[in-house]
């Protein structure tokens, strides 16, 4: 059986292309997957292409950070790859990595790459939940705007009173019954 060369392509979400990841590259196998995962478990894609590679495989991966989410998991992925007898490759490190060389200096840049992309993730969610909290204080909210006002519970609250069914209520007022119901469930539980 001839060595192949696979490709593994991860994007964070179903709106992001993969073309650019791998393009260029001839190979005999991709793997893709359009997942958000901060670990291998849940990413069920990567575990199928992890069980297909063989000895005398190539990996092949855009970037560091398209294999793996932080630097354990990069590391450890790495040399269970590695120790499997199939070469990985990073394109955008330009890095190779094979079970056969145990290149010290190779793996150094391996953890210092990962270290900085893992500080960097950390330091972007930092800024965004500084932001986030820095808008609630100026008064943000986030979400969907509440579909119950008091004037339109007191709305509800009239028709249910004047005898009208809980679902001529709920489509005189424009809500869903499942909404209404969950109002009524609340307005009971609380006084």
């Amino acid at each position: 059986m001839k060595h192949q060369v696979v490709g593994y392509i991860r994007v964070s979400s179903v709106g992001q292309n993969t073309d650019r990841q791998l393009a260029g590259v001839a190979l005999d196998r991709v793997f893709e997957e359009k997942a958000s995962a901060k670990t291998v478990t849940a990413r069920p894609v990567l575990a199928e292409c992890l069980a297909y590679v063989r000895a005398g495989d190539t990996l092949v991966c855009h970037s560091l950070d398209r294999l793996a989410r932080n630097t354990a998991e990069l590391l450890g992925l790495v040399r269970e790859i590695t120790g499997k007898g199939v070469t990985v490759r990073f394109l955008k490190e330009n890095l190779t990595f094979s079970g056969s060389d145990d290149d010290p200096f190779k793996n150094l840049m391996l953890s210092m790459l990962a270290a900085f992309g893992q500080f960097e993730r950390e330091l972007i969610n930092e800024r965004r939940r500084e932001g986030v909290a820095a808008a609630r204080a100026r008064g943000r909210k986030f979400g969907a705007p509440a579909k119950l006002t008091p004037e339109l519970c007191a709305k509800i609250d009239a028709l249910l009173a004047s005898g009208a069914s809980k679902r001529t209520t709920a489509r005189a007022v424009g809500i869903g019954e499942a909404t209404l119901y969950r109002y009524l469930h609340v307005a009971a539980t609380a006084g």
